[in-house]
């Protein structure tokens, strides 16, 4: 008798073949059959009208904090990711000496948008290098697995202190010290290197995030760590831009000190990819300079978000557009139903739709009216692929409203719960005919999700989902992707580019982290603010319908969208690809 049977579901694989009625049983961790299975299960899940997967692999989180207080990892868990990788973007925390800690948290505030008094709070501290990061990780025990990434933030400050902490030159010796550090870190099991160059990453107090304008040199004696290290990656943020700014390399520069070390060491690269709306196509020149890279023998794999990347401006958010008008900021220390009584008032609106922004947090943010949306969409659905004529500058023009004013409007909808979706990347001809491209270049790797970070702005942890209910099903303003191809997608693909050979695929011997899904229900909830963080920090988050069941190591871990409080998912380490 197997201990869990799902009954003739639609099985997607996960290796893009066309999908087939079929069985799956399973054995205490391990997928044993996939076909017509004749032995029962001690539990039997019905899957008739259902489709079966495996389960989600995200390759960009940033749990790196919450790892320490959280076992359930939410948004992820709540959309069928049953593996995550956090250490992204060059920030984390380990390796850290003792003073520190307050360094690593502010780099994390200000570039991930993570409160930090929630990790001050939240964060155990039980660790100072790498190894002991990881083997405190492996005592804890979640709903899905984690691995994790040495950032270049964190280990640059350990070796050079303050210095690191300010981009100093590092010298030889610094570097053969990061370089060591590095080394010990994948023997201990990370899954690779990260690092920023991206320099409109700030610290919460303002500074360019350590890591971010160093030499060619220093990459170089890093990503010889990575060097005979199957499974790990070197993964970069770029800028992006075609032309040198000051103080940083073209991205062409960028992409030629990535081709040759990927050459040099044998070592894959993935960097974010994006589409910029004042260059909408500038994109093809980056994938043109990534061809010719990996054409003379280097592994460079673009990594890109399926929807547009933006920010959920509401009231409540990190950002609104009022802020820095001395009437809206003369509320904002209210309890929020106070703020809400007072924003009702038709004299209070006029007096801060009257008032020039003064000083705000959000600089250097875009806030084009022609790429502002209303989140919700005239079906009741969260639309990502609105139209032009369905933006805050086209509503503005048509009611012969003033932009701001239709933002305010909009902002009060749903009780004072209302969201405007402000597009900063991704969206620059108003379609995702490029994303459709994309994913159909080999190299490209799906993620970007961000899961875990951003909190009072975004919430991307939902992609998963976002990507059958949306790409696979609802889209109708250009072609659908394949369902066999978005599942293989988010499963075999982003498992086999960070090592992962025991996942990703149905099949026996693999493990069984499976999702059972409703197709037809599948959905994302509109966004919500929670104050769940510790210390009661706020975050937006998005949850789902149509996930029957979500099983991790053979283990029902979510049933309808609620927690069953099984606890299967733990730490993986490197080269083991299993359980620590």
């Amino acid at each position: 008798m197997y201990d869990i049977v799902i009954r003739n579901g639609l099985v997607c694989d996960g290796t893009g073949t066309a999908p087939v009625r079929a069985d799956v049983a399973i054995d205490g961790a391990t997928i044993r059959e996939v076909g017509k299975v004749s032995v029962s299960g001690r539990r039997e899940i019905d899957a008739d009208g259902l489709i079966v997967t495996p389960g989600w692999v995200d390759i960009h989180t940033h749990y790196d904090g919450q790892v320490s207080w959280d076992s359930y990892l939410s948004p992820s868990c709540w959309h069928g990711v049953t593996t995550v990788v956090m250490g992204n973007c060059g920030v984390g925390f380990a390796p850290v000496a003792g003073d520190y800690h307050d360094e690593l948290i502010n780099i994390m505030e200000g570039v991930e948008d993570i409160p930090g008094t929630a990790l001050s709070e939240g964060i155990t501290w039980e660790w100072e290098t790498f190894r002991e990061y990881l083997d405190f990780l492996s005592t804890r025990e979640y709903a899905i697995d984690v691995g994790a990434q040495i950032p270049h933030a964190a280990l640059r400050t350990y070796v050079m202190g303050e210095r690191g902490a300010q981009n100093a030159p590092a010298s030889e010796e610094e570097i053969a010290r990061m370089a060591h550090l590095t080394r010990e870190g994948l023997d201990a099991g990370a899954f690779g290197f990260t690092t920023s160059r991206i320099c409109a990453h700030l610290t919460a107090d303002g500074k360019i995030v350590p890591g971010t304008q160093v030499s060619v040199a220093e990459m170089d004696g890093i990503c010889a760590s990575l060097a005979d290290a199957p499974g790990t990656v070197f993964e970069v943020v770029l800028d992006l831009h075609l032309d040198p700014i000051p103080g940083s390399l073209s991205t062409e520069e960028d992409l030629a000190w990535m081709g040759g070390l990927s050459r040099k060491y044998g070592v894959p690269f993935t960097f974010l990819m994006h589409q910029n709306p004042g260059n909408p196509d500038k994109w093809r020149d980056i994938m043109a300079l990534t061809a010719r890279e990996n054409a003379g023998g280097a592994n460079l794999m673009p990594q890109i978000s399926p929807r547009p990347i933006g920010i959920i401006m509401g009231w409540q958010s990190s950002f609104n557009i009022f802020m820095g008008r001395p009437t809206y900021d003369a509320l904002r220390d209210r309890p929020f139903r106070e703020q809400l009584d007072e924003l009702r008032k038709p004299e209070t609106r006029d007096k801060i739709l009257s008032e020039e922004t003064g000083e705000t947090p959000f600089a250097g943010i875009p806030l084009a009216t022609e790429l502002m949306f209303r989140l919700e969409g005239t079906n009741g659905k969260l639309d990502y692929e609105p139209s032009y004529e369905q933006s805050v500058k086209a509503i503005a023009e048509a009611r012969g409203m003033s932009a701001d004013a239709v933002i305010y409007d909009m902002l009060m909808e749903r009780d004072g719960h209302g969201y405007v979706y402000v597009v900063v990347m991704n969206y620059g001809d108003y379609n995702l005919d490029f994303v459709r491209e994309l994913l159909d270049d080999p190299h490209v790797l799906l993620g970007g999700s961000d899961a875990g970070a951003h909190c009072g702005a975004i919430c991307d942890a939902a992609i998963p989902t976002f990507m059958l209910s949306y790409w696979a099903r609802d889209r109708e303003r250009g072609p659908r992707i394949p369902l066999e191809q978005v599942v293989a997608r988010q499963t075999s693909h982003t498992a086999r580019a960070y090592g992962f050979d025991d996942r990703g695929v149905i099949a026996p011997g693999m493990k069984a982290d499976i999702n059972v899904i409703d197709l037809e229900r599948l959905e994302c909830s509109a966004p919500d603010l929670l104050f769940d963080l510790p210390a009661g920090g706020r975050r937006i988050v998005q949850t789902a319908t149509g996930y029957i069941a979500t099983i991790k190591n053979g283990v029902v871990t979510f049933e309808n969208g609620v927690a069953t409080g099984a606890l299967p998912g733990r730490l993986v380490r490197r080269k083991q690809s299993a359980h620590v």
